[in-house]
């Protein structure tokens, strides 16, 4: 077997651990109408609105994603922007709901960062909840888009995180790369290769998108999702656009770039980067490009040069287990990223707590019927977020 094969299933067995299940999705769905029935119970976001973003809503999260969440307040139809008092204000109000509430861990007030937030656990998932963050959930929405003309940009953007995870060059707090900039170093990469897989970002939208998020807010957000939705029906449907049909393995190894926030001009997504933490971060790139060209490399040591150690344990458990792909079962679902069971599965989550007891009325009464949100039976498709303004919520079957 040479090289590229070997590092070819080793990517292959990665995937198949930090795609996110079912549960995984159950559970994040809950935590937003957890966090929904709070902010309804608040007199100062009356009429408020909750809504997820970030890698989420794009579907570019691992089974060990974040969720970030932004309440978006009513002010009639129209795209307005609270002053910073004012969002920290409401933040309290909902740090003091969420603690009269109980259930929520770890909480932490960061009022004075340039989008002021308020962080918790909640079923061991880190969660970060801002106020009227538009702008965050528009550039959500065109990552997800730009996955309909290529699913090969999903699966890279989940191997480069939990690559720069392993390697801990994931994390702004410290100076290195957000998710947020690693996703784009992808899209960039994409759109250099020849012949590209991606086209210019301005072939799918060609203004900047965060500057016509003005007036009405559905009309804006149609606008936008429209010229978005037709772009890429164009791109999909070009007979002659020449096609890349570079593996996986080939893509990883060739991934090399730089990053701009190319949506909102001129902010920066490596602003935080420091110049030590740059050489960290080429010292990563290069001496993982090592390890994959080298002539003496195996299933282990590739997959351990792209994946933390509790993947490297899962994937040598379940080594048997078919490729599965995005919201199908996910072998290493009762795994937290030390590869011990998480929080979650040993306090029961509540899609497990539900069908337990569902399962007990159920030999009482073989044809009682089941009640409550997290209900979804093994027959049932899988829920995904859906970023349309028509259609918040769809289903998927094997593809996401």
């Amino acid at each position: 077997m040479n090289g590229y094969n070997f590092l070819e299933r080793a990517i292959k067995d990665i995937l198949r651990v930090i795609n996110p299940s079912k549960e995984d999705w159950s559970v994040r769905f809950h935590i937003i109408n957890e966090v929904r029935a709070v902010a309804e119970s608040i007199e100062s976001l009356r009429g408020a609105t909750v809504e997820p973003f970030g890698s989420f809503a794009s579907n570019l999260f691992t089974k060990w994603g974040d969720l970030d969440i932004s309440i978006e307040l009513q002010n009639g139809s129209y795209i307005s922007s609270p002053g910073r008092k004012h969002k920290q204000s409401l933040l309290g109000d909902v740090l003091r709901a969420l603690r009269k509430k109980g259930g929520f861990r770890r909480m932490q007030f960061i009022s004075n960062a340039r989008v002021p937030i308020l962080k918790f656990e909640c079923y061991d998932i880190s969660c970060d909840i801002s106020i009227n963050n538009l702008s965050g959930q528009m550039k959500s929405k065109m990552l997800f888009w730009i996955n309909e003309i290529d699913g090969r940009f999903r699966d890279l953007v989940l191997l480069v995180k939990e690559w720069a995870k392993t390697h801990h060059i994931n994390d702004s707090k410290s100076g290195t790369l957000n998710s947020y900039s690693l996703s784009l170093l992808v899209v960039f990469h994409l759109q250099t290769l020849a012949p590209p897989i991606l086209p210019p970002l301005r072939e799918i939208y060609p203004r900047n998108m965060v500057d016509d998020l003005t007036g009405v807010r559905a009309v804006a957000e149609k606008h936008i999702e429209d010229t978005c939705a037709v772009n890429i029906n164009r791109i999909k449907s070009d007979k002659l656009r020449l096609i890349n049909r570079s593996s996986m393995s080939e893509l990883f190894i060739s991934f090399l770039a730089k990053v701009e926030d190319p949506f909102e001009q001129p902010a920066n997504t490596a602003r935080t980067v420091s110049s030590n933490q740059l050489i960290k971060i080429s010292d990563a790139i290069q001496a993982t490009h090592g390890i994959l060209t080298s002539p003496n490399q195996n299933q282990t040591s590739l997959v351990s040069a792209l994946a933390g150690e509790h993947v490297c344990w899962l994937t040598r458990t379940s080594v048997s287990t078919p490729v599965i792909k995005s919201g199908a079962r996910n072998p290493g679902a009762n795994h937290s990223r030390n590869g011990l069971k998480t929080r979650t599965e040993r306090k029961q989550t509540p899609l497990q707590t539900q069908n337990k007891s569902q399962n007990k009325r159920m030999d009482k009464r073989q044809n009682d019927a089941t009640n409550g949100p997290m209900h979804a039976s093994t027959s049932q498709k899988q829920q995904v977020w859906r970023p349309r303004s028509q259609t918040k919520v769809d289903q998927i079957g094997s593809d996401g």
